[in-house]
């Protein structure tokens, strides 16, 4: 018996369930520049509502039928993607286009998920955990109580003092997201929640190997030609920990809870992690989610499974994963390394 990650979904899509065609259709997909920009969609959405009114002027016209010519070439040339929600119009802009991984094994001559917490499926592009605004609305209703917020991505944190590469001032450090509640009045304070959504890299050969050989093979159905596995360590301390390190004392002082949003093999990836009782103690609200196996030719849902509450040093003892050995075990390892 064999068992290897693979596609888990693909172009949206659960990888198990598309047909030889769409394998193939899929693998030999480039995703390219033909989808309109944010602010082209918001545009051509502010235009197609004036039009209804009958108010567009000629330049405005002509404009219109520029972005709804643009569109067209996106429905014809780009995968649409299923989960985003931060644009009318989504299409698929992650080179591959896979959303996830999944563990595969080939016992009893049959290539299958694996079953249990091994076979979760492993979220590898962060508008994956968008979908249908599901985490953004608990995140919402517990933090702010308000589960319809306005989504505002990447936020500059950071400004450069100024350095060889960047002017003074200039935005060196984003938040991921920011969830904003509504104002009643104008003269109301600002309620909002930092979010900080981590998807997992892979490590191993590039996926431009299966692609090839899907389409070489006609879309049949096969175990993965090369090996790979979920990357924690470069997704997790590498990444995330920094990231938090360097956001949440600031965050901390303006009394503010940063809320992670990972899966739940991200999360039992780490090391073990106090927890606080309560949301008022913590610096970190982490937002576990899965995506449960599908009916067939369905898209899998995501669901928050578990909301915990932590410090900012106990995610790093958890981020980092491992305890230091001894001096005197370290020591006989470098011995064994001299030989």
């Amino acid at each position: 018996m064999a068992e290897r990650f693979h596609i888990a979904e693909w172009y949206g899509r659960p990888f198990l369930e598309l047909t030889e065609e769409e394998r193939v259709d899929f693998a030999r997909h480039r995703v390219g520049g033909s989808a309109l920009t944010k602010a082209e969609v918001e545009r051509l959405i502010v235009l197609e509502e004036k039009e209804v009114g009958g108010d567009l002027t000629h330049s405005e016209t002509e404009r219109l039928a520029v972005l709804r010519d643009k569109l067209d070439k996106q429905h014809r040339e780009e995968k649409p993607c299923p989960f985003r929600t931060d644009t009318a119009h989504p299409t698929c802009t992650k080179p591959g286009g896979v959303c996830s991984f999944q563990l595969l094994s080939d016992e009893g001559g049959e290539i299958h998920a694996v079953e249990g917490e091994r076979g979760m499926v492993r979220a590898m592009c962060p508008y994956r955990f968008h979908q249908g605004n599901t985490v953004f609305r608990h995140i919402g209703a517990k933090l702010l109580d308000d589960p319809e917020l306005r989504q505002l991505g990447e936020v500059g944190f950071l400004e450069s003092t100024g350095n060889l590469d960047s002017d003074p001032g200039a935005d060196v450090g984003y938040i991921d997201m920011i969830l904003v509640s509504p104002r009643p009045q104008p003269a109301m304070p600002l309620r909002w929640a930092p979010v900080e959504i981590q998807a997992v890299y892979f490590s191993g050969r590039e996926m431009g190997i299966e692609f090839r050989h899907i389409a070489a093979t006609n879309g049949e159905l096969s175990m993965p030609q090369a090996g790979r596995r979920p990357d924690y360590r470069s997704s997790g301390p590498k990444r995330l920990m920094p990231q938090l390190q360097i956001k949440v004392p600031t965050l901390r002082r303006w009394g503010k809870k940063m809320a992670v949003v990972v899966d739940v093999p991200f999360f039992k990836s780490m090391g073990e992690m106090r927890t606080v009782d309560e949301v008022s103690n913590a610096d970190i609200v982490w937002y576990l989610v899965d995506f449960p196996r599908p009916q067939h030719g369905a898209h899998r849902e995501l669901i928050v499974v578990e909301e915990l509450y932590t410090t900012l040093e106990s995610a790093i003892e958890g981020l980092t994963g491992g305890v230091p050995v001894s001096l005197d075990e370290f020591e006989g390892r470098i011995e064994d390394k001299i030989g």
